[in-house]
C-alpha cells in the first residue's frame, strides 16, 4: 500500500498531467512553426519547385510510421527514449534546411524535409502511448491533447510576430524546438515498449484484419470518401499561404492560426453535435464546410475580400473536427475491439498517407498550370513592401493585417482571376464527394451506439473544459 497522502497523490497526478501537456505543446509547436507558410517561403526564397516534394514528405512519413512503430518502437525500446532520439535527429535535419535553401538546392531540401518528417511522424503515436500509459484517468487526455493545438497556434503567432512567415529563420526555430523537445522527451515518465516480447505479426503490421472491414458497404464508402476528400484538403495545407501572400496578408502564418483556434472550440463541442446530429451529418457538414471554404476563397479573390478569406480560414475547425475527429470515433465503434488499433492505423494510412500524397501532387501541379503569374506578383509585393520597425502590439495585429501594396494593377487582376479558377476545382471535388457520401452512407447501428456515448460525454464536458 502506498504511504502517500491523498494530497500528495493528487499533486503527483497533476504534475504528470502538466508534464504531458508540455510534451504535446512542444511537439506540435515544432510542426506548426514551419508547415503552414512553407509554400510561400520556398517561393520567396527561389526554390518554389521544392513545394510538392516538401509537403509530400508528410504523407510519405505517415505511410511509413505504422511500420516503424510496429516493428521497432513498440517492441524493443522505451517510448520516451525512441521519441527523444527521433526528435533530436529530426531537429538537425531541419536546421540544415536554411543552408541548402540559400544554395538553391531544391533536391536536398526535399530530402531534408522527408528525413525530418520520417523522424517526426512516429512521435505522434509515441506521445499518445506515453500519455495513455501515465495519465491518472482517460478523461484527462482531452485536456492534455488540446495543448498540442495550442502549441501549433503559438508557433504560428510567433513566426508571424517575428516577421518570419517568408523567411528561412522559421526552419531554425522548428529545428531548435525539435532538439529541445527531444532532450525533454528523455525526462518523461518511463514507458516500456507496449509489445515487448511479443511475436511480430505481419497480419497486424500490414493491417490485413482491418482491411476486411472494407467488405462492409458502409465502412467501404466511409474509407473511399475519406481518402478522396483528402485530395482537396491538400489544397488548403499546401497552397493557402501562397494565396494569402498574393492577396496582401502580411503574416500568413499568424493568420492561419485562426483555423486552429476554431478547431479548439469545435473539438470541445463534438459530444454535443454528435448527440444531436449523428455521424453521417457530422461528416457531411465537415465535407460541405470544405466546399464553402474554397468557394469563399474563389469568390473573394477578384476584389481581395478580406472577410470572406478570414471566414474561410476559420471554417477549418468544422472542416477538421467534424470530419477527422468524427471519423476516428466512427472507426473505433465500427471495428471489433481486438483490431481497433489496426483500423485507426488503416484510416491514417489512407487519409494522411495515400489521400494527402496524391492531393499535394495534384494541388501543386494545378497551381503551376493555373496560377502562372503568382511568382511575379509575390516578387512585386516583396519589393514594394517596405521594411518596418513595429511595436509589440503592432506586430500582434499583423495576423489581421491585409494590405496589398501598390503593384501593377494588371498583374493583380490577372493573378486573382487565376486564383479564382484554381479554387473552384477543390470546391467542386469536395461537393462531388459529399454527394457520394450522402447517397451511399447510412450506418444506423453505429449511429445509435455513438449517439449514446456522445450523450454521456456531453454530460462530462464541463469537467473536461475545467
Amino acid at each position: 500500500m502506498s504511504s502517500k497522502s491523498p494530497e500528495a497523490k493528487a499533486a503527483a497526478q497533476a504534475a504528470i498531467v502538466t508534464r504531458l501537456s508540455a510534451m504535446m505543446f512542444i511537439q506540435f509547436f515544432v510542426w506548426g512553426a514551419w508547415f503552414t507558410s512553407l509554400a510561400a517561403c520556398l517561393i520567396t526564397n527561389g526554390i518554389g519547385d521544392a513545394q510538392g516534394g516538401a509537403y509530400g514528405s508528410a504523407p510519405i512519413a505517415a505511410i511509413l510510421a505504422p511500420l516503424f512503430l510496429g516493428l521497432i518502437a513498440d517492441r524493443f525500446f522505451a517510448s520516451e527514449f525512441v521519441m527523444g532520439v527521433l526528435m533530436v535527429l529530426g531537429g538537425f535535419f531541419m536546421c540544415a534546411v536554411p543552408h541548402y535553401t540559400a544554395l538553391g538546392d531544391s533536391s536536398t531540401v526535399v530530402w531534408l524535409f522527408t528525413a525530418h518528417m520520417i523522424c517526426y511522424m512516429p512521435t505522434l503515436g509515441l506521445s499518445n502511448t506515453i500519455a495513455f500509459s501515465n495519465i491518472p484517468s482517460q478523461n484527462d487526455f482531452p485536456k492534455i491533447r488540446v495543448w498540442g493545438t495550442i502549441g501549433w497556434i503559438v508557433a504560428g503567432l510567433l513566426v508571424g510576430f517575428l516577421g518570419w512567415s517568408l523567411s528561412t529563420n522559421m526552419f531554425w526555430l522548428a529545428g531548435i524546438a525539435s532538439i529541445i523537445f527531444g532532450v525533454y522527451s528523455f525526462t518523461l515518465p518511463h514507458t516500456p515498449p507496449p509489445a515487448k516480447g511479443q511475436k511480430v505479426e505481419f497480419r497486424t503490421l500490414l493491417m490485413l484484419d482491418a482491411l476486411k472491414l472494407l467488405s462492409r458497404p458502409n465502412f467501404a464508402v466511409f474509407i473511399v470518401c475519406s481518402t478522396l476528400i483528402c485530395i482537396p484538403l491538400a489544397y488548403y495545407y499546401g497552397i493557402t499561404s501562397n494565396y494569402l501572400t498574393t492577396v496582401g496578408f502580411e503574416q500568413p502564418a499568424s493568420s492561419m492560426t485562426l483555423g486552429q483556434m476554431s478547431e479548439i472550440v469545435f473539438m470541445l463541442l463534438i459530444p454535443f453535435f454528435l448527440r444531436h446530429l449523428g455521424v453521417k451529418w457530422m461528416i457531411l457538414i465537415g465535407m460541405l464546410a470544405w466546399v464553402a471554404r474554397y468557394a469563399l476563397f474563389a469568390v473573394g479573390a477578384p476584389d481581395q475580400v478580406a472577410w470572406m478569406i478570414f471566414l474561410a480560414i476559420i471554417l477549418h475547425g468544422i472542416c477538421y473536427d467534424f470530419f477527422f475527429v468524427t471519423g476516428f470515433i466512427y472507426t473505433d465503434q465500427k471495428a471489433p475491439k481486438e483490431i481497433r488499433g489496426q483500423a485507426q492505423s488503416m484510416l491514417v494510412f489512407f487519409t494522411q498517407g495515400i489521400g494527402m500524397y496524391f492531393g499535394y501532387w495534384v494541388a501543386f501541379a494545378r497551381q503551376g498550370a493555373t496560377v502562372p503569374s503568382q511568382q511575379a506578383l509575390q516578387d512585386a509585393i516583396k519589393e514594394a513592401r517596405p521594411e518596418e520597425v513595429l511595436s509589440f502590439g503592432q506586430k500582434l495585429t499583423k495576423m489581421f493585417s491585409v494590405d496589398l501594396p501598390q503593384v501593377d494593377p494588371a498583374l493583380v487582376s490577372e493573378t486573382m482571376a487565376q486564383w479564382q479558377a484554381f479554387w473552384w476545382v477543390p470546391a467542386g471535388m469536395a461537393a462531388v464527394i459529399a454527394v457520394i457520401f450522402f447517397a451511399f452512407f447510412w450506418d444506423q447501428e453505429v449511429e445509435a451506439a455513438i449517439t449514446e456515448v456522445a450523450a454521456e460525454d456531453e454530460a462530462g464536458l464541463s469537467d473536461i473544459v475545467q
